[in-house]
């Protein structure tokens, strides 16, 4: 199916531990979801997963893999890839997400668990080793190097903090002041009632053998044996695709050092702008995995309460709003023609030699395209949502004494469909001022076409000024209504895909260039 047209109910962007969380609640809840991960997971370096009740231990890549399984299993969708640009759409229309392929999809709600970025002291050698024996959080990675060697490279006001704190885990702690703050009189009666040796001058790098850490290098030379090195990373939140809607990161300041970037967001998640949520580690910089899982939980089951409430609102408004086939009857109504009365001139062109068999017109309003059809020696069906046009295009065809040849039939596409194959199905400008299910349609249609047939499918790749009554409705070009058709490889021929011009006049009689797209296909 063609990502451009597809609606989902959320989009989530992310797919860690917040994001898949979210996703399953809302999958659940029997909501449409698809799950959009860039494949950078913060906790990729790390052997395991831990403080995760059920789930100590796992495997990074193991939980994810569960999780997808459990998110895909209740109906959602995941595909990877980065997204570039997220759009507020019009008049409260949602979302539109656009992946760095160039493919893109709508979603009534976004829920964002991009994460954070550590950013490590510019420190050889410890971005090599991170994740494994450089680390920066005693309750992720304590206990596995409990009773170790450990040394605590400052770089902020938090690494007196730090050093008491992994002291917990280990009577073997060092604080090299590398470029962090001198400790006060009292952070230094501190240090040494816990017995935490502090080492002077700058740290120039790490030293490894056989694969794992072995020391810290000082600027002078001097190696002080360590079997980990702790540091405090600079978090920094994804938040481009958040920026791109207006909100901009919040600093998260700690004794009076700032240890990163966030979105502000209330308890569910919600942001300032609506229809947005975070969870996970964009929102909370300090956030372990089973917190992100909570919170992405959280968040799932607050966006599908907004949506209630929207499609609460939307049906009771429903009760009183006409039906599609109304919307058209009273267009139909506003005057005695609503068309040009000729047939479309792409119609006539790529039809014009295909020999004469039976051909089925989708939308054929006030039928002059079914009329000429019937001229050309077609046996045409011909069907609308309008039972005013269809009446008017029967008169069109008395008139043309053609009636014999065209079956006029009555519906409403996205729920019934002319029966039968046809050797011609002709879609000439489907599109609605309702709901209308035009991918789904066009699927049907291609169906419809018997062995050797045609389908051919003409629409606007872009409405005029004037055009009130589609102005806000999304227009695909032929190469995304080719991939929403889902044909089987090597059973159709590509004829046409292209882009043309033609000549209207507007409102006021005064000639105007549109352009109009046209795809034909012929089943082999």
């Amino acid at each position: 199916m063609s990502d451009m047209t597809q609606m989902y109910d959320v989009v989530v962007i992310g797919g860690g531990a917040a994001g898949l969380s979210g996703a399953l609640a809302l999958a659940r809840a029997r909501r449409s979801v698809l799950v959009i991960d860039a494949g950078r997971p913060r906790n990729a370096p790390a052997s395991h997963v831990h403080n995760y009740l059920g789930r100590e231990g796992t495997p990074p890549a193991e939980l994810l893999a569960v999780g997808r399984d459990e998110v895909t299993g209740y109906g959602a969708e995941i595909v990877e890839g980065e997204v570039t640009v997220v759009e507020r759409l019009p008049e409260g229309a949602g979302f539109r997400v656009v992946r760095g392929d160039g493919t893109a999809v709508t979603a009534r709600r976004l829920l964002v668990t991009t994460g954070l970025v550590d950013e490590l002291p510019p420190i050889p050698g410890l971005a090599e080793r991170w994740g494994h024996e450089v680390l920066h959080c005693p309750y992720c990675h304590g206990w596995e190097v409990r009773d170790s060697a450990i040394g605590i490279v400052a770089s902020s006001p938090m690494a007196v903090h730090q050093a008491l704190l992994w002291r917990q885990w280990s009577d073997d702690i060092t604080l090299f002041l590398h470029q962090g703050p001198e400790p006060g009189e009292e952070e230094y009666e501190q240090l040494a009632a816990r017995g935490i040796a502090i080492v002077d001058g700058e740290v120039a790098g790490v030293e490894v053998s056989g694969g794992r850490l072995t020391g810290v290098r000082l600027a002078g030379g001097r190696v002080v044996a360590r079997d980990a090195v702790v540091v405090q990373p600079r978090f920094t939140a994804r938040s481009g695709v958040l920026e791109s809607l207006g909100l901009r990161p919040a600093p998260l300041e700690m004794g009076g050092h700032t240890l990163g970037a966030y979105i502000e967001a209330d308890p569910t998640g919600a942001t300032d702008v609506p229809g947005v949520w975070v969870a996970g580690n964009v929102a909370s910089l300090m956030e372990q995995v089973i917190g992100s899982a909570a919170a992405g939980l959280k968040a799932g089951s607050a966006i599908n309460g907004d949506l209630v409430t929207e499609d609460t609102r939307r049906a009771v408004e429903a009760r009183d709003a006409p039906s599609d086939a109304e919307l058209w009857d009273n267009r139909y109504r506003e005057s005695h023609r609503i068309w040009s009365g000729k047939p479309n001139s792409v119609l006539v062109r790529e039809t014009e030699e295909l020999k004469p068999g039976r051909a089925l017109d989708l939308g054929c309003g006030e039928g002059a395209d079914a009329v000429w059809l019937a001229r050309q020696g077609w046996q045409v069906t011909a069907t609308d949502i309008s039972r005013v046009a269809l009446a008017r295009a029967a008169e069109h065809a008395a008139e043309a004494e053609v009636s014999e040849q065209i079956d006029w039939q009555f519906h409403d596409l996205g729920a019934t469909f002319p029966e039968g194959a046809y050797d011609l199905v002709s879609a000439q400008f489907l599109h609605s001022m309702g709901d209308l299910p035009r991918e789904r349609i066009l699927r049907r249609a291609a169906r419809a076409v018997a062995p050797g047939g045609v389908l051919l499918i003409v629409g606007h790749a872009g409405f005029p000024p004037w055009d009130h009554h589609h102005a806000q409705m999304q227009l695909p070009t032929t190469d995304e209504v080719l991939a929403s058709l889902e044909l089987p490889e090597g059973e159709w021929e590509v004829l046409l895909s292209a882009e043309h011009e033609r000549v209207q006049n507007d409102p006021d009689g005064n000639p105007v260039t549109r352009t109009d797209n046209a795809l034909k296909v012929r089943r082999r």
